[in-house]
């Protein structure tokens, strides 16, 4: 299973989130918890931030991707 919460308020990346960003970010990973609970996924789940073109962001405004479900392996792809 795989989702995304994504903030209405848009934000480029961590690195330019800042001081004010933190509490959005904050409660963009509680919700994405809430959700979790909510999907029943007692058993674990990855959340993902990419940050950077050599970090894998592709899509230049903060989103959290949810992964669960099944077993997740490491190191990641």
């Amino acid at each position: 299973m795989l989702f995304l919460v994504v903030p209405k308020e848009p934000i480029i990346g961590l690195s330019e989130a800042g001081n004010s960003g933190e509490s959005l970010l904050g409660h963009v990973m509680i919700v994405g918890e809430k959700c979790v609970a909510h999907l029943g996924l007692t058993n674990g789940f990855r959340m993902v931030v990419d940050e950077g073109p050599e970090g894998g962001q592709s899509v230049y405004r903060i989103h959290l991707p949810i992964l669960g479900g099944h077993q997740l392996g490491w190191p990641p792809g």
